[in-house]
């Protein structure tokens, strides 16, 4: 009983200082949460000056990078992008860099395995898919370097997407001419003129890669169009005249050549494919716009250039005819010898026949001294063109 009087009056004691904590708890708890917040800011804006010193570096040095790389100054590069990266590991432009940097320095191993994490996290990236098929190409991988070509191509780009295409396309063509797959670089070549805007130089040089693919036919067509936007486009000229010279068509071709070198008369090349063309025009009997006496000289002049010719090519001389109708087995210098008192103004006048016959034996002579003695020159070259021409007929 006295214990129960004690402890009731040691709790009468303590209730006023209960009574006071409880009133100040509220407070006492609303102040720790204060300093609580107060210390979680503190620390946030730490940890943001922090990243942001972080950040500020890694872009000083990935700025610097970006200035060397583009001065080709590839080993300081990669040494400044990888102190980039030391600031943000992760970053997708800084590692993308530095692969461009380590390709320069020809060291495309290392810059695979850059390449190839950053093509796991995003396989559409049109730059990424480029650099791939660079180090393919660098690597002798063909259906690796297609792929990948192919797929920057259709990718996605930053910037001007069109014009980044049109670049990995023309990237691609390059590649496909220089491993000869003229086949696959005429059909991307199509692909590519289908898309140009009115940029003359573009058209001519689109045409010049489909000189290079052997598609004389587009190549004449893009250096038209270029000629519609800049009729004085010198290159373009030229370009159509080849294509037109390599197509057969000798009067269009005598046009644009023509023009070409009267607007670059250093145009050495077109100068003497003009000479070439004008001497095919001249030489070639098969002509409708000319005369039978006119027939008549170019052939006589057609024979006695085969006659040099089969002097000065020895190799031609007990060749056996066989491109002519003809089913002798008479070497061509046999034929020649033989054939030669006929063919004079009389003899062709009282047998016009003989024109065909003249012929024929002078496009054998040609060819098969172009096949034993090299390339002609002059009337040689003209003849053998026109040969080429009436192939067939």
């Amino acid at each position: 009983m006295q214990t129960l009087q004690a402890n009731t009056m040691v709790d009468r004691e303590r209730e006023p200082g209960l009574r006071f904590y409880l009133r100040r708890e509220p407070l006492i708890l609303a102040l720790l949460c204060a300093l609580a917040v107060v210390s979680f800011l503190a620390v946030s804006g730490l940890a943001r000056i922090y990243r942001a010193q972080q950040e500020s570096l890694g872009n000083r040095w990935f700025t610097r990078g970006v200035t060397d790389l583009k001065e080709r100054q590839y080993e300081r590069a990669v040494s400044e992008f990888r102190t980039a990266l030391l600031y943000s590991r992760d970053n997708y432009t800084y590692q993308l860099n530095l692969a461009e940097a380590l390709i320069g320095m020809k060291r495309p191993n290392e810059a695979y395995a850059y390449l190839i994490n950053l093509w796991e996290r995003e396989p559409e990236n049109g730059l990424v898919n480029l650099e791939l098929a660079r180090i393919a190409v660098q690597r002798g991988e063909i259906e690796k370097a297609l792929r990948y070509y192919h797929n920057s191509i259709y990718a996605i780009w930053r910037g001007n997407r069109e014009e980044e295409r049109q670049n990995a396309r023309l990237e691609l063509i390059e590649y496909l001419l220089s491993i000869n797959a003229k086949t696959q670089a005429q059909a991307e070549l199509i692909a590519l003129a289908e898309n140009l805007g009115d940029d003359p130089s573009q058209h001519a040089h689109v045409g010049d890669l489909f000189v290079r693919a052997q598609d004389y036919e587009h190549a004449l067509a893009e250096y038209r169009q270029s000629l519609k936007l800049d009729r004085h486009n010198a290159a373009a000229l030229a370009g159509a005249g080849l294509a037109a010279f390599e197509l057969g068509r000798y009067e269009l071709a005598q046009r644009y050549l023509e023009a070409a070198v009267a607007a670059n008369p250093s145009d050495l090349q077109s100068a003497e494919r003009l000479k070439t063309t004008e001497l095919v025009l001249k030489m070639d009997p098969y002509r409708r716009q000319i005369s039978v006496g006119q027939r008549r000289r170019m052939v006589i002049e057609a024979f006695a250039t085969a006659g040099e010719r089969l002097k000065s090519c020895s190799a031609v001389g007990s060749s056996r005819a066989t491109g002519s109708a003809t089913t002798s087995q008479e070497s061509l210098a046999d034929r020649w010898a033989k054939m030669k008192p006929q063919i004079t103004e009389q003899g062709l006048r009282q047998n016009p026949d003989l024109v065909e016959a003249a012929m024929n034996l002078v496009f054998d002579i040609e060819r098969q001294a172009n096949a034993g003695c090299g390339p002609p020159t002059g009337i040689d070259m003209a003849l053998l063109l026109i040969s080429k021409l009436h192939e067939g007929n």
